[in-house]
Parts: structure tokens; sequence; C-alpha cells
């Protein structure tokens, strides 16, 4: 199947199922418009592309649940087969190859560990139901020398099930993880565990399925996927300093609904992708909506439940559309 690119002509997806929300038509002319019972949406949705469908066959996927991205703008999927694809930031399928074992459950997040050189970088895989951070060269070799857990359990660098990682600019791998344990464990370089923070619960500094997490500089941003906000921590100190919390249960803009990936644009400004609203918002540097990108549906510019996005060196957006098996491309949403 060739890639959607948008243009002029008529492009049609074949429709797979009902939509458990509302699909919502565009308004033309309209800056922002709301319906009863439906998110709010931008004035423009047509995605530049569109690429991938159900399958298990090269590009295809079945439910995909995590992307990250290397600095050459190459797109690392993992789906509910466990298999890990690669992409160009076209959707030209590059390599694959598969995760040890799917019986328990499969990954949820993925970053990339940068190292002295891009031959050097690391795929780091949060694998959730196996209690434990995979680790592969970008070429798709396992290094199980570098990889942290595999016991279930409250201890240091003991989890519950993994929801994602991130890596900060020295090197330290941070692994979030939900359950009966709503927290972030932090490891050092070379996977010696170091600290921890969080609870379940919804006060500040507590989690309730920190789904996705995010690093710039010192600073991390945190989907707090069941309290419906983003937590942002200082990494500067010798522990997390928080920062403030946006968001809040809701459909409006500037409200979130089970936020579950979040990436920055390098100027304090970021993304969010909420799974229950179907749609990206980016917020600025204090935590104001400025726009939003998507509604619930099944056509280019709609989305099923996305679990996750990634910026590219463009400011493009590539965003996990993930029950309806693809990734859409689009521009930063204004």
């Amino acid at each position: 199947m060739q890639p959607f690119v948008s243009s002029d002509h008529d492009h049609r997806l074949n429709r797979r199922g009902a939509v458990r929300r509302c699909a919502v038509s565009l308004l033309a002319g309209a800056a922002v418009m709301s319906v009863p019972g439906c998110v709010s949406r931008s004035r423009s949705e047509t995605p530049q592309l569109v690429w991938g469908r159900r399958g298990q066959s090269n590009g295809r996927f079945l439910t995909p649940r995590a992307i990250t991205i290397d600095r050459q703008d190459q797109l690392y999927i993992v789906d509910k087969t466990g298999r890990i694809q690669v992409f160009d930031p076209d959707g030209r399928w590059i390599r694959d190859w598969r995760t040890p074992d799917i019986t328990n459950g499969k990954p949820t997040g993925m970053t990339i560990k940068p190292g002295a050189s891009p031959d050097e970088d690391l795929l780091l895989v949060a694998d959730t139901h196996y209690y434990r951070m995979l680790v592969y060269t970008l070429r798709g070799e396992r290094r199980p020398e570098l990889e942290i857990g595999g016991t279930s359990g409250f201890g240091p660098g003991e989890f519950a099930f993994l929801t994602d990682v991130a890596v900060d600019k020295a090197g330290c791998i941070y692994i979030g993880e939900y359950g009966d344990a709503d927290r972030i464990q932090k490891f050092d370089p070379d996977g010696r565990f170091m600290l921890s923070w969080g609870a379940t619960g919804r006060e500040p500094e507590q989690f309730l399925r920190p789904q996705g997490l995010h690093i710039e500089n010192n600073l991390m941003w945190i989907a707090d996927s069941g309290n419906h906000r983003i937590q942002r921590f200082d990494l500067s100190g010798e522990r997390p300093e928080l920062i403030d919390i946006w968001g809040g249960s809701g459909k409006q803009p500037g409200k979130l609904f089970y936020p579950y990936g979040v990436d920055t644009l390098g100027d304090g400004e970021a993304v969010v992708c909420e799974y229950g609203n179907a749609r990206i918002q980016r917020f600025d540097a204090r935590g104001n909506s400025l726009a939003t990108w998507g509604s619930p549906g099944l056509e280019p510019g709609q989305l099923f439940d996305p679990w996750g996005l990634v910026v590219d060196s463009r400011r493009r957006i590539h965003v996990l559309d993930s029950n309806n098996h693809r990734v859409q491309r689009a521009a930063v949403p204004t």
C-alpha cells in the first residue's frame, strides 16, 4: 500500500469497524469548532503523509504502541506482535526484528540513548510485562549485558509494569512504572540504581500510570495519564523537583484526557498525544494551550486511540495512530 500524501484529489482509506468515539466533519473556515460530546479540533487537519495498514508484512502494523526517533530522523515503532520496525521519515521500511517474548504482554515505550557517535547509539525498550528494559543497537543486535530489571517487585531495580524510558544529557536512564508502583526510577549510565520518586495517587508528585516520559536539557515532562495531566520536573539537583502541573480531565483546549505521549519543540513548547481525546495538543512553555490537531475517526487527519508521537528535526510530528494501524505525519499545530 502506497503512503497517502495530501493533495487536491480524493484519497480514501478502507474503513475498519466502528469507532468508539464520535467522528466530526471539518467545518470549512472555522478556526476551532466544538460539538457536544466531542473534542475541540483545529481548522486544518489534512496530514502531510499517512502510511501503514493492518497486517504483519513489512510496513504494516497490529496496533503499534511505541515510537521513537534517532538523530537521522529514522523512526522505530513496536506493535503488539513485539516486532520493532525501522522506517525513514517518509514511511519507507528499512528493517525489523522482534523482542524475545510477548506471551505475557508487549512493550509500550522506547527511546534512543545517544552514544559518542551515531553508530554507538542504543535503543532502549520498556518491555512492560517482563519487568525489564531491553537494549538493542540500532541495527537490532540485543545487548543483554546493558539491560535493567527482569524481576517483579518494589525494591530498587525491580519493577511493576514498565511504561516508558527516557535519558538525560548525562546519560542517566529514567524508567516509568504503573500498577502497584506508579513511580519513576533513575539509573546511572551504567545501569546502577540511583533513586526513585512518586507513588500511586492524585496529589502532586504522585502518578496514575505515568505513560509517557520525555527529557529536554534538565527538564522532564511526564504524561501522568490516569490523572489527565502533565507534570514537569527539574532534574538539575540531587533529586527531581516539581516545577508545575498542566491539564486536568476534559475535552476543551488546555484540558487532557489520558495523555499517553509527549515531545518537545526545542523552544520550551510541547506537544501531547491524547489517547482519550484522539488529538494532538500544543502547549507553550507555561502550559497554555496553543492549538490542537486531529479528532476521532478513521480518515486521514483523524485518530483512533493514538499511543504516542515524536517530532523530527524539521519540526514535523509523527503520530502513532494505533487502532487505525498506521502513522500520520503532520505539521506542528498552529
